[in-house]
């Protein structure tokens, strides 16, 4: 694990551009030769990405996703969801299929990436997030098993000012070992869009939570433990990695540690009960 930096895969998707009209076209004429040769025949992994506000951070996205390195045959759907920046620029420069959602969330974004999918599995992604080589593979090998209905990963935090690898990885370290007391009652609390895949024709019994609503994603774990078991994977190779923001909202890396160990703490007890059958999509009544 990389306790004072990160893997050396990472820097190659710097890209210290502040718009997309700033980014070179040999830039993206690379991205592309590597992106067509994602998808051998008929896709067998669709790899769902909503995108709001994000025209570098999906250059960035979509660069990493451009080098996996796997088995299967992939295709890429970007949801523009409602963006007013250059987004759609960048989707336009790009050899990934895209399309717009006018309902504006992460839900409506990923329902529409499962409806207009083509393969088998469904992996979602977050737009301001980096990828590995090996990490469709990584889940595959969960998710293809007997009886595998869900599957989500981990990550990690890229250090920013204020927010150095060795404070991100303490908080890390924390956060995977809450992870595992979820897991065993309740795997849904550590499925995110981040680095989450699931079987297809499940979703689409399922569907998304089509509201403004933070946390569809466990939902749809939730929703998918009746068809089958949810895995973990717990590779630090397979990891996402992602810039801090959702730590800066906080403000400085103590109050964001400590608000987090709060609300934890608060919930301990529950983690070791299974939560009861119960309506997802009736948010109100959680």
């Amino acid at each position: 694990m990389y306790i004072t930096t990160t893997p050396s895969w990472i820097a190659p998707y710097k890209f210290d551009y502040e718009r997309i009209q700033d980014v070179p076209q040999h830039i993206f004429d690379e991205i592309n030769a590597k992106l067509v040769k994602l998808t051998k025949g008929e896709p067998e992994v669709s790899i769902v990405i909503g995108a709001w506000n994000e025209e570098i951070n999906i250059l960035k996205n979509v660069a990493s996703l451009s080098n996996l390195k796997s088995d299967y045959s992939i295709e890429i759907i970007v949801i523009n969801n409602n963006s007013t920046d250059g987004t759609q620029t960048t989707l336009d420069k790009l050899n990934v299929v895209n399309h717009f959602q006018p309902i504006q969330g992460w839900g409506p974004a990923r329902q529409m990436g499962l409806e207009k999918s083509k393969g088998k599995y469904i992996f979602l992604a977050d737009a301001d997030c980096i990828y590995p080589p090996c990490w469709v593979d990584e889940m595959m090998a969960e998710l293809a098993k007997p009886g595998v209905s869900c599957v989500y990963g981990r990550y990690s935090f890229i250090p920013e000012k204020g927010y150095p690898r060795w404070k991100l990885f303490m908080l890390e370290r924390l956060k995977d070992f809450i992870s595992e007391i979820r897991h065993i009652k309740r795997p849904y609390l550590n499925a995110y869009g981040i680095s989450m895949a699931y079987v297809k024709e499940y979703g689409l019994k399922i569907g998304h939570i089509m509201t403004m609503f933070r946390g569809d994603d466990g939902k749809m774990c939730f929703d998918l433990m009746k068809y089958g078991k949810i895995k973990q994977v717990k590779a630090d190779k397979a990891r996402a990695w992602t810039g801090p923001r959702t730590l800066q909202r906080d403000g400085s890396f103590s109050k964001a540690l400590w608000s987090r160990v709060v609300i934890e703490s608060k919930k301990m007890a529950s983690f070791f009960t299974t939560h009861k059958p119960h309506d997802t999509k009736n948010v109100a009544g959680e």
